[in-house]
């Protein structure tokens, strides 16, 4: 465990387990469909990479970038785009792929943005769901794990860009983010 990790919240087993297990129902609810897989940058990329080996059907895959945090461990409210998906949403059912729904801001505005760009359906995958947060009107069509009101790194999640290749989710020591 990384001497800045205070406690493993999800193992690196149990997170083949939940997108072993998600992927396999995305794969039923999906058949038949046109899907595009957005992840959601960055913290979405080891998350989106085990899911979609996971979901057994043909789909295009694109990524968003946005950002409400920069350096900060909590949300600014304030959106920014700062990469926009390539495709053309027509004819799609996109799939957003999240690391974690905290205030649900960003999600929101993503959300709102690509429902204007005419997708047949628009749903959320998150691994991490931080309900006790949310502040925006929103939910997750699939969740991996519910996870507690701490602040967690590991598997793609990251403090201030650090962390993120941890193979696990773990919950960040107070000290190593609060100002002394």
């Amino acid at each position: 465990m990384n001497k800045d990790v205070e406690k493993i919240l999800v193992t690196e087993e149990e997170l083949y387990s939940i997108t072993k297990k998600l992927g396999e129902i995305i794969t039923n609810d999906y058949a038949g469909k046109k899907l595009l897989v957005v992840g959601v940058l960055k913290g979405s990329i080891y998350f989106l990479t085990d899911l979609t080996r996971h979901i057994d059907l043909p789909c295009h895959i694109d990524f968003i970038q946005a950002s409400s945090y920069g350096e900060s461990t909590e949300s600014s409210g304030k959106v920014e785009i700062i990469k926009d998906i390539e495709k053309d949403l027509s004819g799609f059912d996109v799939l957003l792929v999240e690391d974690i729904l905290d205030t649900g801001r960003t999600l929101k505005h993503i959300c709102d943005m690509l429902s204007e760009r005419n997708p047949e359906s628009i749903a959320v995958v998150t691994l991490l769901d931080k309900p006790s947060r949310r502040v925006a009107d929103i939910k997750a069509d699939y969740v991996g794990v519910d996870v507690p009101n701490e602040f967690v790194v590991g598997y793609g999640l990251d403090y201030n860009q650090y962390y993120r290749n941890l193979p696990y989710i773990g919950i960040l020591k107070r000290q190593v983010y609060e100002k002394q």
